[in-house]
């Protein structure tokens, strides 16, 4: 039985719709992908807390709780671990998104997020951000 990995993503929305994804930097296990911010969700923390410490450390941004809408999830078969994602929509942040880890950040529209190749378990994050925007 393959073990069960929580991570958690945010799709940042600006005051245009457009969404917020992170290229991941050289080194890293799929490198050159480009993703939603977030992480993995340490014991005992909430995906909500894990979000809000996420996006802090990755974008020095500041969020709370309150501004996390979920929006849906994604279910992924890895070889050596089951990926489960929930996926959630901010709109309300303070400070300006900076790659802090070396990651490059773009703004893009839901419907031009095909255009950018990501990891497999992200791919079905697309379809309800589109829905939603």
């Amino acid at each position: 039985m393959k073990r069960l990995v929580l991570v958690v993503a945010c799709a940042l929305l600006d005051a245009d719709n457009r969404v917020l994804i992170a290229q991941r930097p050289p080194g890293k296990t799929l490198a050159g992908l480009w993703e939603f911010p977030g992480g993995k969700v340490e014991p005992g923390e909430s995906p909500e807390a894990t979000l809000i410490r996420e996006l802090k450390e990755e974008l020095g941004v500041d969020t709370e709780a309150a501004c996390l809408a979920p929006l849906t999830f994604a279910s992924h078969a890895y070889e050596d671990f089951h990926l489960l994602m929930p996926l959630y929509v901010c709109r309300r942040w303070r400070g300006l998104p900076q790659g802090l880890e070396g990651q490059a950040l773009k703004w893009v529209r839901a419907r031009a997020l095909r255009d950018y190749p990501m990891p497999p378990a992200d791919e079905p994050l697309i379809a309800p951000l589109i829905d939603l925007l």
